[in-house]
């Protein structure tokens, strides 16, 4: 028994000293490039841990060898060696299993950011938020509230309209789209909704995602003698594309594809510059139609339809109807492969 815990002592002490070698090499990076370098230093020793406890196949001592590790290092290092922190370097490393990846994303995130994305289910879930705050520079507060607002979640359900379309990329827009931050009332008109994304088209913007730039509003086309007007037209600087946005304040109707259709293809006529690509149309409802949406295959026309949510509900009831949307997004991918 004696020589199990010698033995064990001895594995401690091996490898607090090679931890201990790994930060005092890191410590002049860190006061150079502090964010970047902390969060990869913190990569590295959580990877270390790993290994150690796995390869070596000391699971049963793993608590024990973790606890009397950090005590070490936190009366040495300070208090970002914790128990709890320290657990969360092996959480991350353990995620985030391929340096490659977490290194650009260090540029730009911090390691609070990636302690935000730790008990999200999916690597992709991951993925998706960290790419995205480091993409529009996000703040930990932002970044806290992408993650309760179901980005990722809402993102895919637009996704699932838009299969197999080789005119609107992934990732471009969301369904729902949330704009509780309007102030909308109970009763509105879609000027008034119009109105109220203009007056705070930053918030607008920030939803619609990353690339979009705004461009003009009640765009005006005359077609065979008549006015046509469409309510907001955006650029998106990524996609190097137009995208045209109606506002409707009821359900989805069938008719609205027509006129969507028509704009698009006046737009690709009259506006679209050299080198941009075709333009395309997102279709903003109250309340979809999803049925109608999908047997009219209209991502073949570059038109993507959402809902908007202008009252955010309780957070259980929200990610409800979260769940609910994408347990149909998902369905509807799957009836579609089958085809």
């Amino acid at each position: 028994m004696a020589d199990n815990s010698n033995s064990l002592k001895i594995l401690e002490n091996d490898l607090f000293i090679e931890l201990s070698q790994l930060i005092e090499q890191n410590k002049q990076q860190i006061t150079v490039q502090a964010n970047s370098t902390v969060t990869i230093l913190f990569w590295q020793v959580g990877n270390r841990i790993n290994q150690d406890i796995l390869q070596n196949k000391r699971a049963d001592y793993a608590k024990q060898i973790v606890s009397t590790v950090s005590t070490q290092l936190k009366e040495r290092y300070g208090n970002n060696f914790e128990l709890r922190n320290l657990r969360r370097m092996m959480q991350f490393a353990e995620q985030f299993t391929d340096l490659q990846i977490v290194v650009p994303l260090s540029r730009q995130l911090s390691w609070s950011h990636f302690v935000e994305l730790l008990p999200l289910k999916t690597i992709e879930s991951k993925l998706f938020y960290a790419q995205n705050a480091s993409n529009n520079l996000y703040g930990i507060r932002e970044l806290r509230r992408q993650i309760a607002l179901k980005a990722y979640e809402r993102t895919n359900i637009a996704d699932a309209q838009i299969i197999e379309s080789t005119k609107i990329p992934f990732n471009t827009f969301k369904d729902p789209y949330i704009l509780d931050l309007l102030g909308l009332q109970n009763t509105f008109l879609e000027k008034d909704l119009e109105e109220a994304i203009l007056h705070d088209l930053e918030t607008f913007i920030l939803e619609l995602g990353k690339g979009f730039t705004f461009v003009e509003r009640q765009k005006r086309m005359i077609i065979d003698g008549e006015d046509f007007t469409l309510d907001l037209l955006f650029y998106h600087r990524k996609l190097k594309r137009l995208v045209a946005i109606e506002l409707k304040l009821g359900k989805f109707q069938a008719k609205h594809k027509g006129q969507m259709e028509l704009y698009l293809k006046w737009l690709d006529k009259y506006e679209k510059q050299e080198g941009e690509n075709t333009p395309i149309g997102l279709i903003l409802c109250a309340e979809s139609s999803r049925e109608q949406i999908e047997l009219l295959e209209m991502h073949k026309d570059g038109i993507m339809v959402a809902e908007y949510w202008t009252d955010l509900p309780p957070k259980k009831q929200f990610e409800e109807k979260i769940h609910i949307l994408l347990a149909e997004a998902r369905e509807r991918i799957e009836r579609k492969k089958l085809i």
